[in-house]
């Protein structure tokens, strides 16, 4: 008697857990938004002087994005972007049209611990690479297929 009772139990405890796992696959940028407007030319002038005048002291001369105004404005000019569902973003310079960052397609993905967050990384071309952020334990399903063919790969999260 009690075994039949037990076993409705189990498949449903199998059930619950099964249904808690998530699949992401990197994001087809075709659909891809910018969420925030990029700096102006005056801005970012505007910050290069009030950033690297202090670089000595802040940054204890750790960066080199402050010796020309060229590599400072590499670092600082971009936006946000997410993709359609909003479940990646990232930032991409502003040097990218709109049209060319849609046309990107993925190249790779890989999985990053930074603490006790969890980030699925997809990477394209021109730098760019959007990142689902979790406290799941993820990882690629399949690293060998994924390396072959970088548009199919997926990564399971529990």
């Amino acid at each position: 008697m009690k075994l039949r009772l037990l076993a409705p139990a189990l498949l449903l405890a199998c059930l619950s857990l099964s249904a808690t796992a998530a699949q992401y696959a990197c994001p087809d940028l075709g659909g891809a938004k910018q969420v925030n407007a990029c700096p102006t030319e005056d801005e970012l002038k505007h910050t290069y002087s009030g950033f690297c005048s202090d670089d000595k002291k802040v940054y204890g001369g750790e960066t080199d994005n402050c010796i020309r105004y060229k590599d400072y404005r590499a670092m600082k000019n971009n936006a946000l972007w997410e993709s359609a569902d909003g479940v990646f973003d990232g930032y991409v310079s502003c040097d990218l049209p709109k049209a060319k960052v849609q046309a990107l397609k993925a190249s790779s993905m890989k999985i990053e611990k930074q603490g006790s967050l969890t980030k699925v990384v997809c990477s394209y071309p021109n730098g760019v690479s959007f990142t689902h952020r979790t406290k799941a334990a993820c990882k690629v399903d399949d690293d060998q297929a994924c390396a072959a063919k970088p548009g199919g790969c997926q990564a399971t999260c529990d």
